[in-house]
């Protein structure tokens, strides 16, 4: 990646906002950014703008001074809300890690002096630092978004080594997973569901791998997702034999959800959110690709299997395979590594 800029690095901020992704787990891909930040400028009184719905993940994150709730998407007084908001607390600088020309234009109307991001989406005149991404014919190199979020942090001298996500599963979290009566250490989430249908393994198939990890390892299944997914969930649930919890069902939040995937011994998903809040928790995660390049979403987490479907759909991945990738995890007899922070 080049990291060309039109100005020369901004001097030390004092009081800095960072801009964060609108997806699940480019939030928590965007934490290392946060601690890289935090451990060059200790000092600093840092902050992170996130969609109200997502606070949750950066909840008890101890490399925050404060995280600003934004309403999701909307234009005209939505945006110009958000500018307020952020006007108030009188930031020096701000990073952008979305590309988005609505993040560069809500940095400019919160009248923050300096805006630093890449080049993309036609918003160049509304940064003050702009970092150039790496093509080749004409087309951008794939990199790891860890790394692509951290390059900004190190365009302010940062080091930014450690590319680790955070997540904290806070005593109020555990005390809201408490209630699900979930076995502690011995439960199997299951993620089926997913924003694209093209990224959804067959519900049938999740059933069946997950019957047959519950009676070889003991486990006991939690099916897991967004509340606009709950005919995925509910269709795994009915098609197990072996008895299964349905978190959509049950209502779960975010909060809870932290605290359940912190304690699982394994979360079999496909390319989304949760995978990363399964490596952020330091949880086993088994993942399956079918369109999606594993190449953008690298996560660097070493009790990750990743399942690639040599079809390039999901289809073309089978219950051996995932049940294979994920006796590999749980067999072998080691500890689980402890999460970065907190959890």
């Amino acid at each position: 990646m080049s990291l060309l800029a039109d100005s020369p690095p901004p001097p030390p901020p004092k009081r800095l906002v960072v801009l964060m992704p609108t997806w699940f787990g480019d939030v928590l891909m965007g934490t290392p950014t946060l601690h890289a930040l935090r451990e060059h400028l200790p000092g600093l009184h840092l902050a992170a703008a996130v969609r109200a719905d997502l606070v949750p993940l950066l909840d008890g994150n101890g490399d925050l001074d404060e995280v600003i709730a934004l309403e999701a998407g909307g234009k005209g007084p939505h945006v110009i809300e958000a500018g307020h908001r952020l006007h108030a607390g009188g930031f020096d600088t701000a990073v952008l890690l979305p590309n988005s020309l609505r993040s560069a234009m809500l940095a400019r109307l919160a009248g923050i002096p300096r805006r630093i991001g890449y080049e993309r989406d036609g918003r160049g005149l509304l940064l003050t630092d702009r970092l150039i991404p790496r093509r080749e014919k004409r087309k951008f190199v794939p990199v790891p978004t860890v790394e692509y979020y951290l390059q900004l942090a190190r365009y302010l001298g940062a080091a930014g080594a450690d590319t680790r996500m955070r997540v904290t599963a806070t005593d109020a979290d555990r005390r809201a997973a408490a209630g699900l009566g979930l076995p502690p250490g011995r439960t199997l989430v299951l993620n089926p569901g997913a924003a694209k249908p093209e990224k959804r393994w067959d519900p049938m198939r999740f059933a069946a791998a997950a019957d047959a990890l519950a009676e070889r390892h003991g486990l006991a299944a939690a099916v897991t997702g967004a509340p606009g997914e709950a005919a995925e969930a509910a269709a795994v649930v009915a098609a197990m034999r072996s008895d299964a919890t349905d978190l959509v069902a049950a209502g779960t939040g975010l909060a809870a959800g932290k605290a359940v995937m912190a304690d699982a011994a394994l979360l079999l998903t496909g390319d989304t959110g949760p995978r990363h809040l399964a490596a952020a928790c330091g949880t086993p995660v088994v993942t399956l690709f079918g369109p999606t390049a594993p190449g953008w979403t690298t996560i660097g987490f070493d009790r990750e299997a990743q399942v690639v479907a040599r079809s390039g759909e999901m289809s073309g991945i089978t219950v051996d395979e995932v049940v294979d990738a994920a006796s590999g995890l749980l067999e072998p007899a080691r500890e689980r590594e402890p999460a970065a922070v907190g959890v």
